[in-house]
């Protein structure tokens, strides 16, 4: 708590002022209003010089003047920011009777769609009714087949308008690599693992690692082991929409300070990368009899390949070069290339 005195005739205030008083008084303002503040307690104490002020803080002075009038008629607290919404909001334009009329033609075929329902109310009543007037009667009266399945689908379509998406970085210089990641059913009859991979899209490093599920934990994880093979460097992480990588995974990227952004639904050309590193794992290690269900020897089988990929098989892509040799050749000169954590398990080849 700060102690800020907004009582009457302070310096510079004339006498016989308007506005009222106000008393000393414990406020506790924003970091905006904080800096407002300043602007005033400045302000008098330089001769209450409204340009002065304003050239020393950058100002002009239609701003300082606004929030010079509202600090001198409400105090601190006018200088915290107000509300911009319309004070008189549009109301839907739909009246009870109309309401009335949707409710019993929803009621009677629940399975129809909005525009099929308009279609219907203006054969019925001889009057027109606009789709979207219907959509809002349904949802405000909950009229749906499944109220449950359809709350948990807004709510995913609503969460799906907040993701980052992977075309905000097309055509952008990325100061730091991009990692795609990826989750692979692997059948081990009877059993149901996941394998989840990630790639490196300039330099093709990669890495693999089995999972009995393919929660969100699991996905924090293998960031963490992603993150320990390309240590000391950060990464942007892309990933598709699996609730995997919601969650305890987004936590563990932002505590990294990674940021993630999440591939277009059903279009795998934003991440081609990591689709082809899948094919590959699954042409050139699953299907050299490797199907095990035992996630601990499949992953020392799996981290043996991973050696092998990394730092033996040619890439047509780099030049038949390695990923560790494209790896040490695009690190900065400034800084000498990081051996892979793996490395020194490397010793069959």
């Amino acid at each position: 708590m700060k102690a800020v005195y907004v009582g009457k005739h302070f310096p510079g205030q004339r006498r016989g002022t308007k506005y009222p008083i106000y008393p000393y008084r414990e406020v506790n303002p924003s970091k905006e209003a904080s800096k407002r503040l300043a602007w005033m307690d400045w302000y008098r104490q330089h001769g209450s010089n409204a340009s002065r002020t304003c050239r020393y803080f950058g100002i002009s002075r239609k701003t300082f003047y606004k929030w010079w009038g509202r600090y001198q008629r409400v105090g601190v607290a006018g200088l915290e920011e107000e509300s911009r919404a319309p004070r008189n909001r549009r109301r839907p334009e739909i009246t009870q009777e109309e309401k009335l009329r949707v409710i019993r033609l929803r009621k009677e075929n629940i399975r129809y769609g909005k525009e099929k329902l308009a279609v219907l109310y203006r054969e019925e009543y001889g009057e027109s009714l606009s789709a979207w007037k219907i959509y809002r009667v349904i949802r405000e009266y909950d009229l749906y087949w499944s109220p449950v399945r359809n709350l948990k689908l807004r709510k995913k379509r609503k969460r799906a308008q907040n993701k980052k998406r992977i075309t905000e970085l097309r055509g952008k210089v990325l100061n730091m690599p991009l990692v795609e990641m990826d989750t692979k059913v692997i059948w081990c009859q009877p059993n149901k693992r996941y394998l989840m991979a990630g790639i490196e899209k300039e330099t093709k490093i990669a890495f693999a690692r089995m999972y009995k599920t393919a929660s969100s934990v699991s996905a924090r994880d293998f960031l963490l082991r992603m993150r320990y093979l390309l240590s000391p460097q950060r990464f942007l992480v892309q990933s598709d929409n699996g609730s995997e990588f919601l969650d305890r995974f987004e936590e563990a990227c932002k505590h990294l300070g990674m940021e993630h952004y999440f591939s277009r639904v059903k279009t795998p050309k934003d991440h081609p990368d990591i689709e082809r590193f899948n094919r590959t794992v699954d042409e050139e290690f699953l299907q050299m009899g490797n199907y095990l269900a035992d996630p601990d020897e499949f992953n020392r089988r799996l981290t043996e390949w991973l050696i092998k990929y990394n730092f033996k098989r040619p890439h047509q892509t780099l030049g038949y070069m390695t990923p560790m040799k494209a790896y040490q050749s695009r690190c900065r000169p400034s800084r000498k290339a990081r051996l892979l954590p793996m490395y020194s398990t490397h010793t069959g080849f």
